[in-house]
C-alpha cells in the first residue's frame, strides 16, 4: 500500500500498526485528563462500580470494576435496566476481554439463574417484568453491533432465552409477543447483514478496479495524448458537483465501517481476542485505500497535462473542490486533496504554481495545519458538529472527520491508558472515552447522502488511471525540468527504468 509524501509532513490515513509514524503531539488533551485521573486512582485504590445502574451518563461515573461486575451491570432484571450509554460502552469495549459469543453466553446464563428460568413452574409475574427488558437489550445489541450476529452461536443464544421466557407470554406458542418480536428483530438483522455483505462485495470490486488502474504508461500521453484518454475536467468541471460526489464516496465507504472496526485498527496486534480479526479489517483497509487513491488521483491530474496553463487550471479547480468539501463538512476528502497537492512531484512545479491563483489554497492549508495537534481542524470540526446537531436540512447534518486523525486519537488513547489497573480491574474510564469517540463516528456515518448520484463521475473517481510515485516524478520532471543534481539523477534513473 502506498502513502502520500506531503511536503509539510501532513499525516496520511495509515494503520496504527506502524506506531512509529505517530508522535506524542497527537495525544488529545481530553485523553490526557482521563489517564491522569486513572494514575490518581492507582495511588488511592481504584473506584469500584456502585451497584446496578451506576451509569456513564448520569451521576458519578464508573471508573473501574472487575469484568464480572461490569457484566453484572449489563444484566437486566425485573426492576432494573442498564443505561443506554452503559450498554453501548460495555458492548463496544468488552470484546477486548471476552468474545461476543462468550459474553452473550455468560449474560444468558446469569439471567437464567437469577430469574430461575431453568425451573418449573416459572414465576409468571416476575418473568413478565423481566422478559421485555432482556428482549430490549438483545435488540439493542443487534441494532448497534449487527455483525456480532454473523456468528450463529449468537442467534442460537438469543432464540434460547426467548424460548425460556415464552411460556409466560399472555399468548402461548409462536403467536406470542416474544416470538413475534424475535422474528421481526431477526428479519431486520438479516436485512442489515445482507446490506453490509453487499456493501463489502461492492468495495472489493471497486478496490480491484482501482488497483488495476495504476499505470505509469500515462507519461507517454504528455507528448501525444490519445483520444480515449480523459481527465477530470472533461468529466466534471464544476467544483461543487465533484465535492458532492466525493461526499457520496466517503459516506458509502464509511457506511460499512463499524465501531469494532475502529478498535481492531489499534488493538488487533495486542489483544488475543482479536487474533482472528486480522482477516476482518477489509472495510477499514478499503477506506484507507480510498484516501490514498484520492491523493494520487489529484497529483496525477495535476502532473498529466503537457501545458503549464492547463496544469494551473487543474490546481485551481482542485482548490475550489477542496473549499466546497470544507463547506459540506467533508474533511477527509479535503485532507486527501490538500495532501495530493502537497506531494513532492506536484509541489516542485514552481512555474505551474506561479500561474495559479493560490490564496484560497493557503487558507485551506491553514485550516488543516497539524500545528497544535490540529487545533484549527478540531475547531472547524466542532463547528461542523454543532451545525449537524442544530441542522434544518440533511445537507447540514454531514460530518466526515479526517479519518487518520480519528484513528490516531484512538491509538494514543490505547497507548496512553492501560486496559486494566494494577489490581486487575478494567479501566472503564478509558472505554467511556473510547465509546464517546466511536459513538460520534457511528452517529455521523448514519447520515444518508442528500446529493444526487452521478455515476459517470463516481466511475471515474474509482477507475481513472493514476500514476505511482515514480510515475508522478517522471511526469513532473517532463513538465518542468530537474533543478538540481539529485533531481537530474532521479530523472535519469526513472527514464532508464521506463524503457527497460
Amino acid at each position: 500500500m502506498e502513502y502520500c509524501n506531503a511536503r509539510r509532513g501532513m499525516p496520511q490515513t495509515v494503520f496504527p500498526a506502524a506506531g512509529t509514524m505517530f508522535t506524542p503531539s497527537g495525544f488529545s488533551p481530553h485523553l490526557a485528563s482521563t489517564c491522569s485521573e486513572a494514575d490518581h486512582e492507582e495511588e488511592e485504590g481504584p473506584q469500584e462500580a456502585r451497584g446496578p445502574g451506576a451509569c456513564v451518563a448520569d451521576g458519578p461515573p464508573i471508573t473501574s470494576a472487575s469484568l464480572d461486575t461490569l457484566i453484572q451491570h449489563l444484566v437486566p432484571t425485573a426492576d432494573y435496566y442498564p443505561e443506554k450509554a452503559y450498554v453501548f460502552t460495555f458492548l463496544l469495549s468488552a470484546r477486548l476481554f471476552i468474545s461476543p459469543p462468550e459474553l452473550l453466553a455468560r449474560l444468558c446464563d446469569t439471567c437464567i439463574k437469577q430469574q430461575q428460568l431453568d425451573q418449573s413452574p416459572l414465576d409468571t409475574a416476575k418473568v413478565r417484568k423481566f422478559g421485555p427488558k432482556i428482549l430490549q437489550l438483545l435488540t439493542e445489541w443487534t441494532e448497534t453491533f449487527p455483525t456480532d450476529f454473523r456468528d450463529q452461536k449468537m442467534v442460537g443464544l438469543f432464540k434460547d432465552i426467548i424460548h425460556r421466557i415464552a411460556p409466560c407470554d399472555e399468548v402461548r406458542g409462536r403467536e406470542g409477543a416474544y416470538w413475534k418480536t424475535l422474528n421481526q428483530v431477526l428479519q431486520t438483522l438479516n436485512q442489515k447483514l445482507a446490506a453490509i455483505a453487499q456493501g463489502e462485495e461492492s468495495i472489493v470490486k471497486v478496490n480491484a478496479s482501482s488497483v488495476s488502474s495504476i499505470s505509469d504508461k500515462l507519461v507517454g500521453f504528455k507528448t501525444k495524448p490519445p483520444p480515449i484518454q480523459k481527465d477530470i475536467l472533461s468529466i466534471c468541471n464544476d467544483p461543487y458537483t465533484l465535492a458532492q460526489q466525493l461526499t457520496h464516496v466517503e459516506l458509502r465507504e464509511r457506511e460499512a465501517l463499524s465501531g469494532p472496526d475502529l478498535q481492531y485498527s489499534v488493538f488487533v496486534s495486542q489483544q488475543p481476542c482479536f487474533s482472528e480479526q486480522k482477516k476482518k479489517t477489509t472495510n477499514l483497509e478499503a477506506y484507507v485505500r480510498w484516501f490514498n487513491r484520492l491523493c494520487y488521483l489529484v497529483a496525477t491530474e495535476i502532473c498529466m497535462p503537457a501545458k503549464k496553463k492547463q496544469r494551473a487550471q487543474v490546481i485551481e479547480f482542485f482548490i475550489d473542490v477542496a473549499r466546497e468539501c470544507f463547506n459540506i463538512g467533508n474533511f477527509n476528502s479535503l485532507m486527501a486533496i490538500i495532501s495530493g497537492m502537497n506531494m513532492s512531484p506536484v509541489s516542485r512545479l514552481k512555474k505551474t504554481w506561479g500561474k495559479a491563483k493560490t490564496a484560497k489554497f493557503f487558507i485551506l492549508e491553514h485550516q488543516m495545519d497539524p500545528t497544535g495537534n490540529f487545533y484549527n481542524y478540531r475547531t472547524a470540526l466542532r463547528g461542523a458538529v454543532h451545525r449537524s446537531q442544530t441542522a434544518n436540512s440533511i445537507r447540514e447534518k454531514i460530518v466526515i472527520p479526517f479519518f487518520s486523525l480519528l484513528i490516531k486519537d484512538i491509538y494514543f488513547l490505547n497507548e496512553g491508558c492501560a486496559n486494566r489497573l494494577p489490581n486487575g480491574h478494567v479501566h472503564f474510564a478509558k472505554f467511556v472515552e473510547l465509546a464517546r469517540q466511536v459513538g460520534e463516528f457511528m452517529t455521523w456515518k448514519q447520515i444518508e447522502c442528500p446529493f444526487e448520484t452521478d455515476r459517470s463521475i463516481l466511475h471515474y473517481l474509482h477507475t481513472a488511471p493514476i500514476f505511482s510515485e515514480d510515475g508522478l516524478y517522471l511526469a513532473s520532471y517532463e513538465s518542468e525540468s530537474p533543478e538540481n543534481q539529485v533531481e537530474k539523477d532521479r530523472w535519469k534513473a526513472l527514464r532508464y527504468d521506463r524503457y527497460q
